[in-house]
């Protein structure tokens, strides 16, 4: 164990540690494990037969090529690389960033960050948001990466227009075209259509990977590559994971056992709210990723069989042992409708002492000799153990270190027990039919084209407000 890249402990999950009421019992599990080799039946069918297009791209290795090539030239170029995306064309950027660079990796000087660009990910259009970040640039030293596979995501195309509109004003159309990638589907849409007349490198989306499920393509690896991130190890890592994640044992496919056991704790324990906590900094945006992978895959109305079952359990993210302070008194004593998975790291990357107390200062003799790292790992574990005691589930998922190959490892075991989920749910994990009425609404309201009724729609409602249900101060 000690050598492991990654393990998973789900002891405090089961009944024989926490009790029958909120523990899977043994019995949970043997039930369910044929229900459990269906599910990685199917997922492996879908893989042998090239329908799940994120299990494809850990094999390919000409991306690698492209993408850090493409990267290198950027980096020497420019002194700031800026993504624009919204979503999962955002979400797997700023993880990856987080995780694998230093914490104040934009503050360092250039030559402490190899030589490579600042990097910044716009993923709102709140405006105060983006033109402050548009101060910060220089715009004649800046490469933007608009990312958005259909081509048209409002908020990322505001973005564009934005940038583009004065980024030409400063460079010229000529120098804008190398300072400009599009990333987006390789056949069709609005944004390719205007990379191809205006000149602009593409990158592709494959046609069957989604958005959530896009962080290891060029979505997520060239902001990653200009930055230094090895790309290859992380992919590397995926592949490792990979074999494992089609196997039909729950002991031996780590992406099964997660899904199966948040599965029995959402649907027979009545877990509705699965709280991700990591014990590192470098980790919560990848818990922060981890939400709309969870929220959008599964929170869906309709089984496949077009019954409403309105499944899915409702992320949240957490962090120690910042949160011990503000969230764990709500997880130990109030509605027991939570399952906690933390995350740590068996080795930091940094080793901070902690240096011994004045010697007549006996209130903090227990810190002497100890070090930052010590006490994170007491802080987690004393968490995990507090909450069991109390008789609620959590598990914990340790990290050997983290690196692109375990960071790689742990997005492509959380999008593969995400797929395995769907199928115990019996639903689709592929779609977000909940999110276009809104982005539809949206169109409207802006005067898109084609949206004229909707429009009269939303007037109406505006119209239909009731003053009796406004408060005013």
């Amino acid at each position: 164990m000690g050598a492991s890249n990654l393990v998973i402990d789900y002891t405090h999950m089961m009944a024989d540690t926490i009790g029958n009421e909120n523990g899977i019992s043994t019995g949970d599990l043997r039930d369910s494990l044929e229900k459990a080799c269906a599910a990685a039946s199917a997922v492996r069918a879908a893989v042998e037969g090239k329908r799940l297009g994120f299990c494809k791209l850990p094999f390919n290795r000409s991306l690698v090529e492209e993408v850090g090539s493409v990267a290198d030239q950027l980096a020497a170029a420019v002194d700031n690389f800026v993504v624009l995306g919204i979503g999962g064309s955002a979400l797997g950027n700023s993880a990856l960033h987080a995780a694998l660079n230093h914490p104040y990796y934009n503050l360092l000087p250039r030559e402490r960050r190899g030589n490579r660009p600042r990097i910044f990910v716009l993923d709102n259009v709140d405006p105060e948001f983006v033109a402050g970040t548009m101060d910060l640039l220089d715009l004649e030293r800046t490469a933007i990466n608009v990312i958005t596979k259909s081509g048209s995501t409002a908020e990322t195309m505001a973005q564009c227009l934005l940038f583009l509109s004065t980024m030409e004003k400063r460079l010229g159309k000529k120098k804008l075209r190398e300072r400009v990638i599009a990333t987006t589907d390789p056949q069709k849409g609005a944004l390719r259509e205007l990379a191809l007349r205006e000149g602009y490198r593409l990158l592709p989306v494959p046609e069957d990977v989604g958005g959530r499920f896009s962080v290891l393509s060029a979505v997520g690896l060239l902001s990653a590559a200009v930055s230094g991130i090895d790309i290859g190890e992380l992919l590397e890592g995926a592949r490792l994971v990979h074999e494992a994640s089609t196997k039909s044992e729950v002991s031996s496919n780590p992406a099964l056992a997660l899904a199966l056991l948040y599965y029995l704790a959402s649907t027979r324990r009545g877990k509705s709210i699965a709280v991700m906590m990591p014990y590192c900094n470098a980790l919560l945006g990848v818990a922060d990723w981890f939400r709309q992978l969870w929220a959008e895959s599964l929170g869906k109305k309709l089984d496949r069989s077009g019954r409403v079952v309105n499944a899915g359990q409702t992320p949240i993210k957490a962090l120690g042992a910042t949160d011990q302070h503000s969230q764990i008194q709500l997880y130990m004593e109030g509605p027991c409708d939570k399952m906690v998975t933390f995350i740590g790291v068996r080795e930091y990357r940094r080793d901070v002492p902690i240096p011994r107390p004045p010697a007549s200062d006996n209130a903090f003799d227990y810190l002497s000799g100890q070090t930052m790292n010590a006490l994170i790992r007491a802080e987690q574990k004393a968490t995990a153990l507090a909450l069991a005691h109390n008789g609620r589930p959590n598990m914990t998922i340790e990290l050997s270190s983290v690196t692109p190959r375990t960071v790689g490892m742990l997005l492509y075991m959380f999008e593969m027990q995400t797929a395995l989920a769907a199928e115990l749910l019996g639903i689709d994990a592929f779609d977000q039919p909940g999110v276009e009425h809104g982005k539809k609404l949206t169109y409207a309201m802006m005067g898109r084209r084609g949206y004229d009724e909707m429009r009269k729609e939303t007037e109406r409602m505006e119209r239909d407000r009731s003053s009796s249900y406004v408060i005013e101060l």
